[in-house]
């Protein structure tokens, strides 16, 4: 039965997390025969010896056949998975404590026999229909998301969006985020709300016009002009109009698309309305078009790979970095074809972090990344236990989170920072809350962590709340966190049939420790709970609501965790350095998870050059967070696209 575990997670996990199965079509072809003999006579005997007889058939453990690669023919077919088996392999998880190790020969043979991987030159390709048959690499004409909608309304209009208005979220998809296009269906009840929040955005500007500020909502009205020249109604509001599509479209508008809108502003003024009230029907018509509430990359009827224009350049820009559409200035670049070369995009986006709209990719992309998107709808601790816990706690909490991982980029802090940071932002509530001195009314602020072992996402009180259970925390919760959001090492499931932790028989009152020792007895959760409760420890001098402590129900907090690894720590601060020993495996899953954020989609093996790249970037720039966010907006995948050709 030892076997039994001898490769199980490790191989249901790379299935898992591969980034597409990779073909042998585009390798050197003497490489790769070179690569399926090694395989054949130095790795199929390991895996014959040690893992088939518990990885064969329909009742394969981990639900991976091992039958199914005979030979380095088969495997071959499947490329991508193999880089995850050896990960497992190299940090010990795999075979797990107490099953048969691999000798030191039989290491050495399978890790060298990964190095050697022929890789495939897909730098300059994306995916389309002729080169992956599961055609995952096409973006589509997706709709906003409920966050780009909300913000590029106000941004449109200077208007900010009534909360009463109740604009359905987005579920995830992709590389987990709501950008990606697949999942971003239109309901009646999108329809419902747009047609709402448009009259009731455009009726407010237009009782209101001070209240748009700069936007380029503000009207134009009939009679004398600045300059001194009269304006008719229809000059007016042809004026109006055609600065405002602009802005909302995104792009340069055409003459016959304001003709359309003239049409409807003629027709309201022939009823008997006056100019405000006729203005107001094609105002409303340009943010119920779908080029406002769709992302529209227009393309050509022979289709194939091609570049975006430079104005859709720049709605890929302010969307990744600002979960909005353009401002002036990048419109203003866009139509001067100054966003052609990797200088000028380079350029562009620098300014663009430097702008405080830039705190959305904390507050969109941060927030999915950590997976605490939904803190303040569906986490809620037991008010038994936690009667501190109110809104106003949970939203500083997540404003904190925010400010983590935004200025991270906007100050082009190290990366590493997001592990481990001398700092913690906090106003006066959330400092009275983690115990930390500063001034009542004190506004949000970088603050010393000093000696509190905070800093970093690991130590959030966010994230602490949302990897713990209503009326305790969950060292099982939190470690898989860091396993699967930090490290992108993904845990299958428990297998069915395993009692709740609950559920654990004990013969005396026990720690939260203990139990978890009794129900790691069970042989079938042993091997992935040794992975995850170690680590879940390290953070367990954390309460439920990210507060500090010493002790539980009488039981002194023991903080100390020891990995299949064979490395100990105790403490976060212990914990943190564990993780910054594995900081490729971080740098590389936020790499990718950032990448499938910017793009919309989920990634594929044409991707994988632009995730190197990233890697190269941070190793030469000693970890800039901004080196990842410039090597990805000028990538062949963000700057171009595969369109279908026309039927």
């Amino acid at each position: 039965m030892d076997r039994l575990f001898a490769f199980s997670g490790m191989l249901a996990i790379a299935v898992a997390l591969t980034l597409g199965h990779a073909s042998a079509s585009a390798v050197d072809a003497k490489a790769l025969e070179k690569w399926k003999k090694d395989f054949n006579e130095s790795v199929l005997p390991i895996i014959q010896s040690r893992c088939i007889e518990c990885h064969r058939g329909e009742d394969a453990d981990g639900e991976f056949d091992l039958a199914k690669f005979p030979s380095g023919e088969e495997v071959a077919k499947q490329m991508g998975i193999w880089e995850r088996v050896g990960k497992r392999v190299r940090l010990k998880e795999m075979p797990p404590e107490g099953s048969p190790q691999l000798n030191d020969e039989q290491k050495s043979a399978f890790h060298r026999w990964l190095d050697s991987q022929p890789k495939e030159d897909l730098c300059s390709q994306i995916a389309n229909e002729e080169t992956q048959a599961w055609y995952r690499g096409v973006v589509m004409s997706r709709r906003l998301t409920r966050t780009e909608y909300l913000n590029a309304i106000r941004d449109a209009t200077g208007v900010a969006v009534d909360p009463r208005f109740e604009i359905p979220s987005d579920g995830a998809g992709g590389e987990g985020f709501d950008t990606n296009g697949d999942s971003l269906f239109t309901s009646p009840i999108h329809i419902e709300q747009y047609l709402a929040v448009a009259a009731d955005v455009i009726g407010r500007a237009i009782a209101d016009p001070a209240s748009t500020g700069n936007a380029p909502l503000q009207l134009t009205l009939p009679g004398k002009a600045a300059d001194g020249t009269e304006l008719s109604a229809e000059q007016a509001a042809r004026t109006t109009l055609g600065r405002f599509a602009r802005r909302a479209w995104r792009r340069p508008i055409a003459d016959d698309e304001i003709d359309r809108l003239m049409q409807l502003f003629a027709a309201v003024q022939a009823g008997g309305k006056e100019y405000k009230q006729a203005i107001a029907e094609p105002l409303k018509a340009i943010l119920l078009s779908p080029n406002f509430m769709f992302v529209v990359e227009s393309e050509s009827a022979e289709g194939g790979v091609q570049r975006l224009t430079p104005h859709q350049l720049a709605m890929r820009l302010s969307l990744f970095l600002w979960s909005s559409i353009p401002d002036e200035q990048l419109l203003a670049r866009a139509d001067a074809g100054e966003l052609d070369t990797p200088e000028q995009v380079i350029d562009e986006t620098r300014r663009m972090l430097d702008d405080p709209k830039a705190r959305y990719l904390g507050e969109n992309f941060g927030l999915q990344w950590i997976n605490i998107n939904n803190l303040l709808t569906n986490i809620r601790p037991d008010a038994e236990v936690y009667p501190e816990y109110n809104r106003q706690l949970a939203e500083d909490l997540r404003e904190e989170a925010i400010l983590t991982i935004a200025n991270v980029f906007r100050e082009d802090r190290s990366l590493l920072e997001l592990i481990d940071a001398p700092y913690v932002y906090a106003n006066d509530r959330i400092a009275k809350h983690y115990g930390l001195n500063v001034a009542d009314d004190a506004d949000w602020q970088a603050i010393d962590a000093g000696e509190t072992e905070r800093g970093g996402v690991l130590t959030l009180g966010a994230t602490l709340m949302a990897t713990s259970y209503p009326r305790r925390t969950s060292p099982v919760l939190r470690g898989r966190w860091l396993l699967e959001d930090i490290l992108g090492s993904r845990v299958p499931p428990p297998p069915p049939g395993v009692p709740a932790l609950e559920a654990a028989e004990t013969e005396k009152v026990v720690s939260l420790r203990e139990r978890l020792e009794i129900h790691r007895k069970n042989p079938e959760c042993a091997s992935c709970h040794n992975r995850m409760d170690p680590l879940g420890f390290g953070l367990e001098n954390f309460d439920a609501l990210g507060r500090w402590r010493e002790s539980e129900n009488g039981f002194t907090i023991d903080a100390g965790g020891k990995l299949p690894s064979g490395e100990s720590f105790t403490g976060p601060s212990e914990l943190k350095k564990v993780v910054l020993k594995r900081s490729h495996d971080f740098e590389k899953h936020f790499v990718k998870k950032l990448l499938g954020f910017a793009l919309g989609r989920g990634l594929n093996k044409f991707d994988q050059c632009v995730i190197e790249d990233c890697m190269k970037a941070l190793k030469e720039q000693d970890h800039r967070a901004a080196a990842i966010i410039e090597t990805i907006v000028v990538s062949y995948p963000f700057q171009h696209r595969y369109f279908k050709a026309a039927e």
